[in-house]
Order: C-alpha cells, then structure tokens, then sequence
C-alpha cells in the first residue's frame, strides 16, 4: 500500500531526528512518558480524593473518560495489529503491548486537551493541545509509533473527548 509506505518513510525521517540529535531525543523521553495513562487516572483519584462534591464528581468523571478511552483504544489495537515499528526504546511498551495502532499516549493527550477545553480557560487547552502534539511526535522521535499511528490516536483522543461530553 502506498500510503502505508509513505507512513513508514515518514516516521522513519522522524526517528532519524532523534537519533542524531541528544538534546530532541532527551526531550522526547519525559514528553513520551507524560501520558501514561496511570499518571493521569492517579492524578484524577488525588483530585477527586482531595476535592469537595462538585470537584470530586468531575476528577472522577474524567478518571472514567480516561479509563474508558484506553479501553476503545485497546480495541482498535486489538483489530488493527500493527505492530510497533523497530527500535530499542520503550522496551516496557513493546513487551506490554506490542500494537501500535492507535496510539493509547495520543489518544489519552488529545482527550484531555478536549476536555480542558471544555472545562478550563482557553489558555489550558491550547497549551495542552500543544503538549498533545509534542506527545504524539516524541512517541515517533523515540521509535514506538509510526506516525499514522499517533494521528489515529489523535483523532480517536478527540473523538472520545467530544463523545463523553455529549453524553
């Protein structure tokens, strides 16, 4: 497939950036990993423990979202099966889950760029759509998704972000 091809050119020019370049590939590691999703699910039941009712009820929500997300996420991994394209980092991601079709770390950013959006100054959510970016390109720089894999993600994060604030 054509564009399949053109997806692994790319991606392979993107890693190539990493590899010449220390300073990108050592900004790319902690941008990588800033979208764990137990990170974020933790950071959600701290709030919410911490919080008063309408707080509390929010951070769980979001808790939900971000756990409900992962769950689609890991369904389309499951049809798809791509796998993660080769390469040394992320040797926990690949033993855990060797599909890189969508992206979990570019969804989960994307959702929450959404959702500060929705809940937050507009300042928050450009800044996290910026960091959402920056999350899904450094999972390219470091070698663990190809870059369809990350705009899948993207659109799928967005998508579930607009979604449950619907529901």
């Amino acid at each position: 497939m054509p564009l399949l091809a053109l997806d692994v050119r790319l991606s392979d020019r993107l890693r190539a950036l990493g590899d010449r370049s220390r300073p990108l590939r050592a900004a790319a590691i902690p941008l990588a990993r800033s979208a764990d999703g137990w990170i974020w699910v933790l950071g959600a039941l701290a709030v919410a423990a911490a919080g008063g009712a309408p707080m509390r009820r929010q951070a769980l929500w979001i808790a939900a979202v971000v756990v409900a997300t992962g769950i689609v996420v890991k369904v389309g991994k499951t049809l798809a099966r791509r796998t993660r394209p080769p390469g040394r980092w992320g040797g926990s991601y690949r033993r855990s889950d060797p599909h890189a079709f969508p992206s979990g770390h570019s969804a989960r950013a994307f959702l929450l760029a959404v959702l500060a959006f929705a809940f937050g100054p507009t300042w928050l959510g450009a800044g996290l759509t910026l960091w959402a970016t920056l999350v899904a390109v450094s999972r390219v720089v470091l070698g663990v998704h190809y870059l369809f894999d990350v705009v899948g993600g993207a659109v799928l994060g967005a998508a579930c972000g607009l979604l449950a604030l619907a529901l």
